[in-house]
């Protein structure tokens, strides 16, 4: 299992930060704290307002925000979906491999896991001889609400 406690989560991000000679921030920490407290994929501005209502975060701004999200995502501690023109959601990278279905309509991220979807993976990479490092697969469509509310509507 991936799952990882917070605090080995931040010390993982103090030694990637010590091995680039970068400076180690509070808020950074911060950032990563509140992401793994509300679990989820949320948008920068729903991270700020987490990280904002934890102790010393009242001096956060989204432009620390945006910041701290490339680097976890350059470093692999968070994992983005993107949905075009209206941003990126992001996640924390704790959880074993899986995927998701986006609800076009509200939103709304589903995610699953499929070991038949995994194996035909693997084979079709397997006959292009094609080794795969990593992968991510996202299903747009319209989830079971949104199809309920839009019966009528068409």
């Amino acid at each position: 299992m991936k799952e990882r406690s917070i605090d080995s989560l931040i010390s993982r991000l103090r030694i990637r930060v010590k091995e680039q000679n970068l400076k180690n921030t509070s808020q950074r920490e911060l950032i990563m704290a509140a992401m793994y407290k509300h679990k989820g994929h949320f948008t920068p501005e729903e991270i700020l307002a987490f990280a904002q209502k934890e102790e010393g975060g009242k001096n956060i701004g989204i432009a620390t925000v945006y910041r701290a999200l490339n680097f976890f995502e350059k470093e692999g501690f968070v994992v983005s979906i993107s949905f075009g023109a209206d941003g990126k959601k992001y996640e924390l990278n704790i959880k074993e491999h899986h995927d998701h279905m986006i609800c076009t309509e509200c939103g709304k991220i589903i995610e699953f896991e499929s070991d038949e979807i995994e194996k035909l993976q693997e084979a079709e990479a397997a006959k292009k001889d094609f080794v795969i490092k990593d992968h991510a697969m996202q299903i747009y469509g319209i989830c079971k609400d949104c199809q309920k509310t839009n019966k009528g509507k068409n």
